[in-house]
Formats: structure tokens, C-alpha cells, sequence
């Protein structure tokens, strides 16, 4: 029994660090509503409502992917979570790492490595791909 438990526990950790886990733009999207949109606008070009205060002006994060059109995944997960972090307004972008902690998930990177973060951020990611060239 104990041999069984084993393999599956080893099973679930092998699917999570292949990035397999579930990616969910819908509740993404409710998160970038709830976390971002203040900012980055409903739209997600960068100008919601508080764009006018910051310093630095919030990126349009419909055109992450740039023009060669990969999804620059590791570079905004970390600026999500505080590993990257960007001054604006004389303090970091908020961060939400702390907010979304608990939910330990993998995700793969442009270059297919995976990278760990919380499963919120994940659905978040999901939803800013979808975004990308619209």
C-alpha cells in the first residue's frame, strides 16, 4: 500500500513539474479584472484608470509576445510575483507572489523549462496569451 502511495505521490509531482497542470484563462481573466486592470486597463493596452499617476506607464499586455511572437512566460511570471521586480511610482509594481502563495504549480517557460509558481498565476498567464495580436 505504502509503494502505491509512493508512485502516486511521485506521478503527481512529475505531471506538475511538466507543466501539465491546468491552465484556466477564465479564471485569469477574473484575476486580471480583480489585480490589474486598475492599472493596465480593462483593455489591457495600459491605460486604466491609474496610468496617469505612475511614473513608468503600465506595458500594453496585449503585445508581450512582440513581433517574433513567443510568449515571454518566465519574464512575466516574475515580474507577477516580485522576482523581476519594476519600479513605478516610487515603489514596485504590486506584487502578488505573497497574495497567490500556497498554490504551487509549474510552469513551462518560452524555452520549455519549467518554472514554479501558483496556480492563480498560471490561470493569469493563460489569460494574458489569449490576449496577444487582438
Amino acid at each position: 500500500m505504502k509503494l502505491l502511495t509512493f508512485a502516486a505521490l511521485v506521478a503527481g509531482a512529475a505531471l506538475a513539474a511538466s507543466g501539465a497542470a491546468a491552465q484556466d484563462a477564465e479564471a485569469g481573466a477574473k484575476l486580471y479584472l480583480h489585480h490589474c486592470a486598475t492599472c493596465h486597463g480593462l483593455d489591457a493596452t495600459g491605460h486604466g484608470p491609474m496610468a496617469g499617476v505612475l511614473v513608468i506607464q503600465p506595458t500594453n499586455l496585449k503585445t508581450l509576445s512582440g513581433t517574433d511572437g513567443v510568449f515571454p512566460t518566465a519574464r512575466v511570471v516574475k515580474r507577477i510575483d516580485g522576482r523581476d521586480p519594476l519600479v513605478s511610482h516610487g515603489s514596485p509594481m504590486p506584487v502578488y507572489g505573497p497574495y497567490f502563495e500556497g498554490q504551487d504549480t509549474a510552469i513551462k517557460t518560452d524555452q520549455g523549462q519549467p518554472i514554479l509558481t501558483s496556480k492563480p498565476i498560471v490561470d493569469l498567464v493563460a489569460y494574458l496569451k489569449t490576449l496577444q495580436g487582438s
